[in-house]
């Protein structure tokens, strides 16, 4: 895992190259306030905006292919945050790198 700047935005990638968590601390593209992108996994991203659409929604370019927006600019449950970065890292990691990471490695 590697972090960098992606269209100015702290965003975090799996062997350099593949996105699977962006930080908009400022906002992006109409959603002016603080939130996260996240990879999901299948119907992760209907299930989140469906059970909270205060906290959770659909964002630009990337919601299609079931990636989902969090919001940050309220009380934030940073374990929840947590298990949403390890849900999309496994979403996006080729299948021997989440075995390492299953097998604690």
């Amino acid at each position: 895992m590697t972090e960098r700047l992606s269209h100015g935005a702290p965003t975090w990638f799996v062997r350099d190259k593949q996105t699977f968590v962006t930080l908009w601390e400022h906002g992006h593209h109409g959603d002016e306030f603080p939130h996260l992108w996240c990879a999901a996994p299948p119907g992760g991203q209907a299930e989140l905006v469906a059970s909270a659409p205060d906290r959770f929604f659909r964002p630009p370019y990337v919601g299609g292919r079931g990636w989902v927006g969090v919001r940050l600019d309220g009380p934030v449950d940073w374990t929840e945050i947590a298990e949403l970065c390890q849900d999309a890292y496994r979403t996006i990691a080729p299948a021997r790198l989440v075995a390492q990471l299953d097998a604690g490695g």
